[in-house]
């Protein structure tokens, strides 16, 4: 069978191993695999989320409310935007999905860098779009701004922080590159881990607010699945002028998300607590990374998410390692897909990082 010809040029992209699979393939319990490659909220979610679930778990007969109502006047009261200026997605991908698909076509221009979230290159191949890379490893605005007279892209994808190296870009700079750019490019500003760089550096973190009140250009990202633990919920969003999410809406399916990704997103706004509480915890124990990585003589990337990259030297393989660990049933993400010689290793309970720690000494 024949299929449309953009399709041969596209990598699937490759999400972190199940435990399932860890538990088939190496015979080990499930109770002893640790997942450490996803970036998920090691601590889960709010346990008003968990209550709330259960109490509605018996009326999935009826189709969710497709206003989002509830969901939507929450993070326009967190966000302090209007309900216009909002769209929810099935996951922040699928809001990325709804961009490309709004504003790309073929032979249209996508900048990113050099090494970012890979769905911006799948969703742009699929609409037979061009990608034009930075060529540096974090995001330099100088280098996207060179680009970006260039080749005149008509979307410019910014991860900050990035995934999945994840460093930030300072807030003014970002601002200052978005002031030299064309209203007729869109700019997205993908904030998936953006609640861990305001705990951590208030001068890298922006708000929806201040971008979309400033750029008429902009779509801002967040979502769910992180410090808010619902990654199985699948839920994120964009926010931009009404215009733009106006122009979203003609490519939105239906009902695309769930009854219970309504109510738990919903209920997960109001324990800001909770997630104040695992973004604490979670750079607290990222410093025994930074140990970890001095004494095996390791580069660190500085990180303002919930997860940190060992970048290793030319002598030794982080993918080899990697492996060792996975039959082991430690699963961190190997790098090598984004030309790395690196793993990625999200930040874990105490218990599941002495796990990390107590199996990669003994490797390394």
């Amino acid at each position: 069978m024949k299929f449309n010809t953009v399709l041969d040029d596209i990598v699937s992209y490759e999400a972190g191993k199940p435990i399932e699979l860890v538990v088939r393939d190496f015979g080990i319990d499930s109770k002893d695999v640790v997942k450490l490659a996803s970036n998920e909220n090691p601590y889960g979610c709010s346990p008003k989320v968990q209550d709330a679930v259960r109490d509605i778990v018996a009326n999935m007969a009826l189709y969710p409310d497709d206003s989002m109502m509830n969901l939507k006047a929450a993070l326009s009261s967190k966000f302090e935007v209007n309900e216009d200026e909002l769209i929810i997605g099935a996951g922040s991908d699928q809001v990325i999905e709804f961009a490309i698909h709004a504003k790309a076509s073929k032979g249209s221009k996508i900048l990113m860098n050099s090494i970012t979230f890979a769905m911006y290159e799948i969703y742009a191949k699929q609409v037979g779009a061009e990608i034009v890379r930075t060529t540096s490893r974090e995001h330099d605005l100088e280098e996207f701004y060179a680009l970006y007279k260039e080749f005149n892209p008509e979307i410019i994808f910014i991860c900050t922080p990035n995934n999945p190296t994840g460093d930030a870009i300072d807030a003014q700079a970002l601002k200052d590159f978005l002031d030299k750019i064309d209203s007729e490019t869109l700019v997205v500003v993908d904030g998936a881990y953006m609640e861990y760089t305001a705990f951590k550096d208030i001068s890298k973190s922006v708000t929806p607010k201040e971008l979309i009140s400033v750029y008429d250009n902009v779509l801002y990202l967040g979502t769910f699945s992180k410090a808010y633990g619902l990654g199985g919920m699948r839920v994120g969003y964009g926010i931009a002028q009404a215009d733009i999410i106006k122009a979203f809406y003609k490519l939105r399916p239906p009902f695309n998300i769930t009854t219970l990704t309504l109510e738990a997103a919903t209920v997960a706004l109001q324990d800001e607590g909770f997630v104040q509480d695992c973004i604490a915890k979670s750079f607290s124990e990222m410093e025994r990374y930074a140990a970890f990585a001095v004494k095996h003589q390791l580069e660190i990337i500085e990180s303002f998410t919930n997860f940190v990259t060992l970048v290793f030297d030319e002598k030794r393989s982080a993918s080899k390692l990697a492996q060792e660990l996975l039959e082991r049933g430690m699963i961190v993400r190997d790098l090598k897909g984004y030309g790395l010689n690196a793993i990625r290793v999200t930040i874990g309970t105490p218990a599941q990082n002495d796990r990390f720690f107590e199996l990669s000494n003994t490797l390394l």
